[in-house]
């Protein structure tokens, strides 16, 4: 069966070959990629013979044809451009065209997404050991050193060296050389420098070193990207004027040097004042009146955990327990959980690749035990709509603390093992579970109200 009318249908509808900067399919749809969208006369895009419906996003004019049909299809398109005429399937320009379509905000998403996304079956399987860690010791199991060291080496190794793997994806996906990506991640969170978590929960201190204190990068995401950016850009400045005959000396000690000494004391000091200011803050919002300040913090919780800080939110945790027997980050936290864990099953379920679908979910498991960032970096953050409706689920968890009064005993658990911290009365435990299931419903609904928008960026890629 030959497709002709469905390619001069195409081609009429987005204004000609000579609008058509670049072509591409997925499983099911034509995508392209052209030089005036104004040019594209949506009336006959949407009534193009065999096409089964027409849509455009982020830069892309996508035919729906079908499984099988859009081989077909897109063979036949490629015959009638032509040799050189606008892109083919394996020349790798297709994507490059598609980011430069992106605008800023969705930029930024997509080289997250390409950075961190590498990461995810690494961090559930350690997401979900630490929660099942955390769960035997609040069960009371005992565990002699041996065996705790290790079972603290299969939970903590990944997150420990994070800024490690993250580095190295950066600096990949930045065009730098990923071997030094990763000695400067190990650099990051070397022994020498004091634990991050051990100094923000008070069990060590900073190195001073020209006045500024100086701790390690455990568990940092937004600095190993910073890392990895300044690694690529100073090599390629670098190698325009460096000779080749000392390129392999000189490029990579200035490269590392220039690093670890600009992520040391000129970021870190920054960082610093920035988590200073953001556990100022935190304590200022939980004691605001009406709720308020308990809806906005388990809305932006998990922004918190983007930018790697909420390892010193311990500081501020330990303090409410001291002066008020109870612990209501522990209780927002899992209601922003919940928000975000809502949406993403929702989003899952609004993809149609069974293959994406599966690893959206898989990406979600380890939520349940208190690790986000697989769901973070692999399902929400790659769609906005799904990371606000995510968002405003958790403010409306944080609305029901507000009105229960809900604060937890402990801290260091939560969601499914978080149930611990709540057992000291039936209604406690309750509450804590209508928390999580309104938050979650919140989410889940905000994304299914959003349906066609959020497909759409879902499925943009098959």
């Amino acid at each position: 069966m030959s497709y002709q009318e469905s390619i001069d249908g195409i081609i009429e509808a987005v204004g000609g070959k000579d609008n058509i900067k670049n072509f591409e399919h997925c499983a099911t749809r034509m995508r392209i990629i052209l030089k005036d969208d104004d040019k594209v006369d949506k009336e006959k895009a949407e009534n193009v013979p065999e096409s089964r419906g027409y849509f455009f996003n982020t830069g892309q004019h996508q035919f729906i044809f079908g499984t099988g049909k859009v081989n077909k299809v897109y063979s036949e398109f490629q015959q009638a451009m032509g040799e050189g005429g606008g892109g083919n399937n394996d020349s790798g320009d297709f994507k490059d065209d598609v980011y430069q379509n992106l605008n800023p905000a969705q930029k930024v998403v997509r080289i997250l997404a390409d950075i961190l996304v590498p990461l995810i079956p690494v961090l559930v399987t350690t997401g979900l050991l630490m929660g099942v860690r955390g769960l035997l010791l609040e069960l009371g199991l005992e565990m002699d050193d041996s065996w705790l060291a290790i079972f603290e080496m299969l939970t903590d190794t990944a997150f420990a060296f994070l800024p490690v793997l993250i580095t190295f994806s950066a600096t990949r996906k930045f065009g730098g050389t990923p071997i030094i990506g990763i000695v400067v991640g190990l650099m990051m969170v070397a022994p020498q420098l004091p634990n991050a978590w051990a100094v923000a929960g008070g069990d060590a201190e900073p190195l001073r070193l020209l006045g500024l204190d100086i701790v390690g990068y455990q568990g940092s995401i937004i600095p190993a990207i910073v890392a990895g950016y300044l690694i690529s850009k100073l090599e390629k400045g670098l190698r325009k004027f460096v000779p080749d005959m000392i390129d392999l000396i000189v490029t990579p000690f200035v490269t590392i040097s220039v690093t670890i000494f600009t992520m040391l004391l000129v970021l870190g000091p920054i960082l610093q004042l920035v988590e200073s200011g953001v556990l100022d803050g935190i304590l200022w919002l939980v004691e605001t009146p009406f709720g308020i300040g308990y809806i906005i913090y388990s809305a932006f919780q998990q922004v918190i955990v983007i930018t790697g800080l909420h390892h010193s939110l311990s500081i501020v945790e330990l303090g409410l327990l001291s002066d008020t027997g109870g612990n209501v980050l522990n209780t927002l936290g899992t209601a922003s959980m919940a928000g975000q864990f809502g949406a993403a099953v929702a989003a899952a379920y609004l993809m149609k690749s069974q293959v994406k679908r599966a690893n959206a979910l898989s990406s979600s498991v380890s939520t349940l035990f208190g690790i986000t960032e697989p769901l973070l970096f692999g399902v929400n953050l790659r769609v906005m709509r799904v990371f606000f409706s995510g968002m405003i689920g958790g403010a409306a968890g944080g609305l029901m603390v507000s009105i229960f009064g809900l604060a937890a005993t402990g801290l260091g658990i939560t969601f499914i093992p978080g149930i611990l911290l709540y057992t000291h009365s039936v209604a406690a435990l309750i509450q804590y579970i209508v928390v999580i299931a309104v938050a979650f419903a919140v989410a889940f609904m905000m994304v299914r109200v959003q349906s066609k928008q959020i497909k759409a960026e879902l499925n943009v890629e098959a």
